[in-house]
């Protein structure tokens, strides 16, 4: 028996660029059928959400209303 679990990726994940500025979305299951949301920003740095979704339109919608109330620039790091 093979206790491995696919990861699985939503096809909402992306590249989303705003003010000259990029970051890549990652939405994929947690195996339990909800979903995770991490952005990673130029820097390799990752924000994820601390409460899974229900569905991965959800977390992408979560995304947006971030990026309309706080823009990219709260989810971008600094270099180390």
């Amino acid at each position: 028996m093979n206790d491995k679990t696919e990861l699985k990726i939503s096809p909402l994940s992306q590249k989303v660029e705003s003010n000259g500025k990029s970051v890549d979305v990652k939405i994929y299951g947690d195996g339990h059928g909800k979903w995770i949301l991490e952005v990673v920003d130029e820097f390799n740095g990752s924000t994820v959400w601390e409460d899974p979704f229900q569905t991965d339109q959800a977390a992408l919608d979560e995304l947006n209303d971030t990026l309309k109330t706080d823009g990219i620039e709260c989810l971008i790091g600094q270099a180390l």
